[in-house]
């Protein structure tokens, strides 16, 4: 999938630039895959805002995917790529053996009518799905489990990849695309291949109005605010805030460590994307 690029029709168009879809093979989605998704303007349970700048945005229904690697021991074809407005990278639809059918994250370079199977005996081909300790060493993988059946978490956006660095002792050493090291049971399962749609990366909205379609709200900065809505707010004229830059509940937001020592999956860390 290429980059296509505007006339210069206006001084919001000189720049921007956009996806050719021409990957997309379908327009409409499978009914039977989609469910409604509720906004909620970035507010919890309780109606309280917990995400700022969320709101607003163009309708869309949730496509059914299936991280949870439901169809393992059966065989598919692909029948078609499909654009999800609720993630980066595209789908596939699959439709299995046994007359199933469902939508899968698409990897770089699968088209229309490549096979592809979920099982421990599965090929190391684009594609297929597979247990880590079945795959080989400095393998590419994306939608990784985190703990084994609950679920893919890892390496699921457009263009992410994880690397397979080393085994032992039932234990996987996984090259996160962050570049942090962690260690993963290998009986967690895991698809072959990158994720494809890489070229998102270099889109430019180049306007404000293609930012708002997508649900994202304008943003303050924290010093024109009132001292009400936050404690570096308020001031004659400019201020520089009068303090170290912080949240609008008073915590430090650059240097203070938020991580919490004790949690399961910091033991699991071996290198850390920050030296």
């Amino acid at each position: 999938m290429g980059i296509r690029k505007y006339g210069t029709f206006s001084p919001s168009s000189r720049w921007a630039t956009n996806l050719d879809f021409s990957d997309i093979t379908k327009t409409k989605p499978e009914k039977s895959l989609t469910t409604t998704l509720r906004k909620t303007g970035g507010r919890n349970n309780n109606g309280r805002k917990t995400v700022s700048s969320k709101g607003g945005g163009h309708k869309r229904r949730y496509r059914i995917i299936d991280f949870f690697y439901l169809n393992k021991g059966k065989a598919g074809i692909i029948e078609a790529i499909e654009y999800d407005p609720n993630r980066t990278a595209n789908i596939a639809f699959v439709k299995y053996d046994v007359g199933q059918k469902g939508y899968i994250i698409a990897p770089v370079s699968v088209a229309v009518g490549t096979k592809i199977e979920s099982s421990n005996t599965a090929k190391i081909e684009i594609g297929n799905s597979t247990e880590l300790k079945n795959i080989p060493l400095g393998t590419m993988v994306h939608c990784v489990e985190f703990i084994p059946g609950k679920g893919a978490k890892i390496a699921r956006s457009a263009g992410m990849g994880a690397i397979v660095l080393a085994k032992d002792n039932g234990i996987v050493h996984l090259k996160m695309p962050s570049g942090e090291v962690r260690l993963v049971s290998e009986a967690c399962y895991a698809t072959i291949g990158q994720v494809g749609n890489i070229e998102y990366e270099n889109i430019v909205y180049g306007n404000a109005g293609r930012i708002r379609h997508l649900g994202v709200r304008p943003k303050s900065r924290a010093v024109v605010k009132n001292p009400v809505d936050h404690p570096m707010g308020g001031g004659e004229g400019k201020s520089s805030g009068g303090r170290h830059p912080c949240t609008p509940w008073g915590k430090i937001t650059k240097g203070l460590k938020t991580r919490h020592k004790k949690k399961a999956s910091d033991r699991k860390i071996v290198k850390r994307r920050k030296s």
